[in-house]
């Protein structure tokens, strides 16, 4: 099972998944509770949603670049 590569393409889906929720919610939350905590409502919250696309964009890029040298392989 776990030699079969479609099990292997559903554990890189998998991770991917959870790689994108990381990357889009850690900084949301950590800037939520540094407004909490220094009261600097929402600059904080913006700047964690900001940070938290560029990651996202970031990500995109790569699996984008990935998939086109899967495609390319004979």
């Amino acid at each position: 099972m776990l030699q079969d590569p479609n099990f292997k393409k559903y554990v890189e889906y998998l991770g991917l998944g959870a790689e994108i929720a990381v990357a889009l919610c850690v900084p949301i939350f950590l800037g939520y509770w540094l407004d909490l905590r220094w009261d600097t409502s929402p600059w904080m919250l913006l700047a964690g949603i900001f940070l938290g696309i560029g990651v996202l964009i970031g990500i995109f890029a790569r699996v984008i670049k990935n998939v086109g040298k899967i495609t390319n392989r004979k």
